[in-house]
C-alpha cells in the first residue's frame, strides 16, 4: 500500500481519490474546506498554495495528483502559486507529480487535437494552463521532479454538476422532458471526456515511468455533438426527444453581464462554434485504460442524476 496525495476534491479529484482507495492505496486529500471522513480517504484542511504545508503533507507519498482548480475568473491569479507549491512539494518529497490539465493551452486549431500540437493559446486562461505544464516539464527535464500531465476535454458523467456543459444545465431538464440550451453550434462534433476515465488515467500514469515527462490525452470516446448527446440522454431517461438549441452570441452577451463564468467562456467559445475533437490514440497505443463505451457513460450519468433530482425534489 502506498500513499497518494490528492490536491482538490472537485469531480476529478474526488473520482481519483476514490479509485485509489478502492485499489487499496492510502489516500490523503488536501482541500481548503475539508470534507467528512470516507473509507480509505484522509481529508486534511490546508491551503495547498502553502508550499511548506503541502510538502509536509506529502512526505512519504508515491504520487501527488494535482486536481484543484479555482473558478475560471480566478485562474490567472490563483493557479500559478498553487502550481508552484505543488511542484515544490513534489521536489521535496520525491513523489511523482500527476497534473490534470485541459485543452485550453492549444488555442483554436483546424483539426483534431493531439499532444504534438504547440501550446499556442493567446488568451489568458489558455496561456496560464500552458505555463503550468511548461514549468513542470522544465523541472522534470532538470531532474528536479518527475512529472506527467493528463489532458481531458469537457468532463461528463456522474459527479459532474454545475461546471459541466452536459450536467446541471442539461440532464435535469432532459429528465423532465424540457428543452435544453447548449453553447455554440449544437450540431458541431465535440469530444466529451468521461469522468471515471479521467480518474483511471490519473492513476495509471502515476505508476508508469515511461509516461513521465510529457502530456497525454485521456482516452475519450469518438466526438458527438451536443444535440446527439442530449438525444442519447433522453433515450436512456425514457423521455421524448427534447428540443436542443444553441445559445446565441446576443444571449451570451447579456448573460455575461451577470455571470463571471459566462464572461470567462468567451475566450474558449471556439470550442463550441466548430468541431472540437480530441485524439487520444497516443495514450491508447501505450497504456491499458480505454474510454468507457458511450452507452455506459450515458446510462450511468442519467441514473446518477435521476437519483440526485429525486432526492432534491
Amino acid at each position: 500500500m502506498s500513499l497518494h496525495v490528492v490536491v482538490g476534491f472537485g469531480p476529478a479529484g474526488a473520482a481519483t481519490a476514490r479509485l485509489l482507495a478502492e485499489r487499496g492505496h492510502a489516500v490523503r486529500v488536501v482541500t481548503t474546506s475539508g470534507r467528512s471522513p470516507e473509507p480509505g480517504i484522509e481529508h486534511v484542511t490546508a491551503d495547498a498554495a502553502d508550499s511548506g504545508r503541502l510538502s509536509e503533507l506529502s512526505k512519504g507519498a508515491t504520487a501527488i495528483h494535482s486536481c484543484a482548480a479555482p473558478p475560471l475568473h480566478r485562474w490567472v491569479r490563483e493557479l500559478p502559486p498553487l502550481a508552484a507549491s505543488v511542484c515544490a512539494a513534489a521536489e521535496a518529497s520525491g513523489a511523482v507529480l500527476v497534473m490534470l490539465g485541459n485543452l485550453y493551452g492549444y488555442g483554436p486549431v483546424p483539426g483534431p487535437l493531439t499532444e504534438e500540437l504547440p501550446l499556442a493559446a493567446t488568451g489568458p486562461k489558455g496561456r496560464v494552463r500552458a505555463a503550468l505544464w511548461e514549468r513542470a516539464r522544465g523541472l522534470h527535464e532538470q531532474g528536479r521532479i518527475r512529472a506527467v500531465e493528463v489532458r481531458a476535454s469537457d468532463f461528463f458523467g456522474p459527479g459532474v454538476t454545475d461546471r459541466g456543459h452536459l450536467s446541471g444545465r442539461v440532464v435535469p431538464r432532459v429528465l423532465r422532458g424540457k428543452p435544453v440550451s447548449v453553447l455554440g453550434d449544437p450540431d458541431a462534433p465535440h469530444s466529451w471526456t468521461y469522468l471515471p476515465d479521467v480518474a483511471s488515467a490519473m492513476v495509471e500514469v502515476a505508476g508508469e515511468e515511461r509516461a513521465w515527462g510529457r502530456a497525454w490525452h485521456v482516452p475519450t470516446a469518438p466526438a458527438l455533438s451536443g444535440h446527439a448527446m442530449v438525444d442519447r440522454l433522453a433515450d436512456r431517461a425514457g423521455t421524448a426527444p427534447v428540443a436542443v438549441r444553441g445559445l446565441s452570441p446576443a444571449v451570451l452577451g447579456v448573460a455575461s453581464l451577470f455571470s463571471p463564468l459566462i464572461r470567462e467562456l468567451k475566450e474558449t467559445r471556439y470550442q463550441f462554434d466548430r468541431p472540437f475533437v480530441l485524439d487520444s490514440s497516443a495514450y491508447e497505443a501505450e497504456f491499458a485504460v480505454r474510454a468507457t463505451p458511450v452507452g455506459e457513460q450515458v446510462g450511468a450519468t442519467v441514473d446518477w442524476w435521476r437519483e440526485r433530482v429525486a432526492v432534491g425534489g
